[in-house]
């Protein structure tokens, strides 16, 4: 086999080396149907050959939204690239003008879906856009099917051009169009190359042990997320079965069904896995109940590599007989490595499932840089908790003089997409400049410490931009200070300083009466009022941005009180630190 420089290699080169019966397997009317590595070749061929009757040409850019992870995506995937196109996925959950915005500022001249739900939002924006055609992967009646183009390809008799195609295509050019929040509201289109994902994921593989040819994964993060398509493609490269899951609601079925080896998630999932856990524990009683949540203390204090000393590794070994060995059950028995990436994960879960000898391993990177920068692995003391491991092979990382995290290397972005301004904002000097500010500690493990800019991610690994929500929920008359708060937890939510002036006319009006602020933030009949202006404006955005939850303060934010600077800006430090209660009281009520 020659070496693995193009993204639709790694198929190949598990057919020359595993030839799975296996490799993609994805549930349909439930049953799992297994799809091998010589049909999965053989369907992307049938795809390229297709999509060169439609008249897809080299660079042209071709669009795909599906609502969960399937063996479809992954055809179509290699089908796209092999003709020298461009994959640009689309996350399901963005509303339809995101929808429109990124359709036309990539061009895209076809667009596959995976069901009725998604073509209903397509379809009301379709009219704006340059596509040609859109196909589904469900069957819809009077829509086009993506068996119409694996139809159109059944005749080998083009998979000649489609080889030269292939051919043609060289690592450094452009593989797909992967587009992240902005923070002016506009996606940018981040450019990534076949050596960009392909470097990361073989310099990827040596931090992740698998046992080649024989490992199950379950994929759940949605392949549009780069995190979760790099990782997939590192499975197929290392021989490992790929399992669709269902949806987060069967997550817990689809584990005890696959019995997967591997899965990787947002810290979000790990976080729904735990409480669900400690839930089950909590209905316990008597002496079951003592002895769970001995061991949930336990493991709550657990430190790698022994260095708790024996009486503590003594008792760690009673928790895991007694109790950890039927969380491990609970997951489908076999599950020995969990990776999470894309948010922070709170080091009491890192603790807690390492001693359940469920490691999480957690890494470390961006969309710009495809995405790994670094990860924890277990074996050789290479993790160290509360830090997102040290950086993979064959990348720099340094710290800027402010304390950002530089990065440079093969998985480094080509750029965003039409914006030189942008790119040349963050690449300056061949490094990446993350926007994240971090430390590398004397044995090499880098610790992510705060945000440079404002922009944060919930623990389910999505983006918000809290200035452009408090904007426009600024422009309610009730609201005089809002400021969105949810770094690393499961949803955003919203700090609020009510308009007084403003809320004191409208009681009136309705014969309220308030003797003092804290009678204004517990009085429900307002809070349900502004409840109205925070559903109206989370209309606008997509479902992880919306504030599901708000907490109203009992004073005036001002500069004397340190909430605002000179120039009426927040101090979200100092409000955080002020209202941490009121935060308390939201996400963990």
């Amino acid at each position: 086999m020659q070496e693995i420089t193009k993204l639709f290699d790694f198929p190949y080169y598990q057919l020359e080396t595993y030839n799975l019966d296996a490799a993609l397997v994805s549930k349909v009317n439930g049953e799992w149907i297994k799809t091998s590595t010589k049909e999965y070749i053989d369907k992307a061929n049938a795809i390229s050959r297709g999509l060169l009757r439609l008249g897809v040409q080299p660079n042209d850019k071709i669009a795909v939204i599906s609502t969960t992870n399937r063996t479809e995506w992954n055809i179509m995937d290699i089908g796209i690239l092999q003709t020298g196109a461009q994959n640009v996925p689309i996350y399901p959950t963005i509303s339809k003008e995101d929808y429109e915005y990124i359709l036309n500022h990539s061009e895209a001249t076809y667009c596959f879906v995976s069901d009725e739900s998604i073509l209903e939002k397509l379809n009301q924006i379709k009219a704006n856009t340059k596509l040609k055609g859109v196909y589904t992967f469900d069957d819809v009646a009077n829509e086009k099917s993506w068996n119409d183009i694996l139809k159109l390809g059944e005749d080998t008799s083009n998979q000649n051009e489609v080889e030269a195609r292939k051919e043609a295509v060289n690592e450094n050019d452009l593989a797909t169009l992967i587009y992240t929040s902005g923070t002016t509201g506009k996606p940018k289109g981040v450019m990534l190359s076949h050596k960009n994902i392909v470097s990361n994921v073989l310099n990827s593989e040596k931090r992740v042990p698998f046992d080649y040819g024989q490992s199950k994964s379950l994929s759940f993060l949605p392949v549009c997320h780069v995190f979760e398509r790099m990782i997939l493609y590192l499975y197929q490269y290392c021989g490992v079965e790929i399992y669709f899951a269902e949806s987060i609601e069967k997550m817990s079925d689809n584990l005890k069904e696959v019995q997967p080896h591997v899965m990787t998630a947002v810290p979000r999932l790990y976080e729904k896995v735990f409480d669900k856990i400690v839930a089950k524990g909590a209905d316990l009683s008597g002496i079951k109940k003592a002895l769970f949540f001995w061991a949930v203390d336990l493991g709550l204090k657990y430190e790698p590599y022994g260095a708790n000393g024996w009486w503590y590794e003594t008792q760690l070994k009673l928790a895991r007989k007694l109790i950890f060995s039927k969380w491990k059950e609970g997951l489908g028995g076999k599950l020995d490595l969990m990776v999470s990436g894309s948010a922070a994960l709170q080091p009491r879960l890192t603790r807690v499932f390492a001693a359940a000898e469920l490691p999480i391993m957690e890494g470390y990177g961006l969309t710009e840089t495809s995405p790994v920068i670094s990860v924890n692995d277990m074996r050789d003391g290479g993790f160290r908790v509360g830090t997102v491991g040290k950086a993979i092979d064959n990348i720099e990382i340094k710290i800027a003089s402010d304390g950002e995290i530089l990065v440079k290397g093969p998985n480094v972005m080509i750029g965003y997409y039409k914006d030189e301004e942008k790119t040349a904002e963050v690449l300056k000097d061949g490094y990446f400049h993350t926007g994240d500010i971090g430390e590398i500690d004397s044995d090499g493990f880098l610790k992510i410490t705060d945000r440079k800019k404002e922009m944060f991610k919930t623990s389910g690994g999505k983006y918000v931009a809290p200035a452009l929500l408090e904007n426009k929920f600024k422009q309610s008359r009730f609201i005089e200070q809002i400021m969105v708060i949810g770094e690393g937890e499961k949803m955003p939510a919203a700090l609020i300083q009510v308009n007084y002036e403003f809320v004191e006319e409208w009681a009136k009006r309705r014969k309220l009466t308030f003797k003092n602020k804290e009678e204004i933030t517990s009085n429900q009949i307002l809070r349900d009022r502004i409840q109205e202006e925070i559903d109206e404006v989370n209309e606008k955005f997509g479902h992880w941005e919306q504030i599901k939850k708000f907490e109203i303060t009992p004073d005036l934010w001002t500069i004397e009180g340190g909430h605002l600077t000179p120039t009426m800006k927040m101090k979200r430090k100092v409000i955080k630190e002020i209202y941490k209660d009121l935060i308390e009281k939201i996400y963990r009520p």
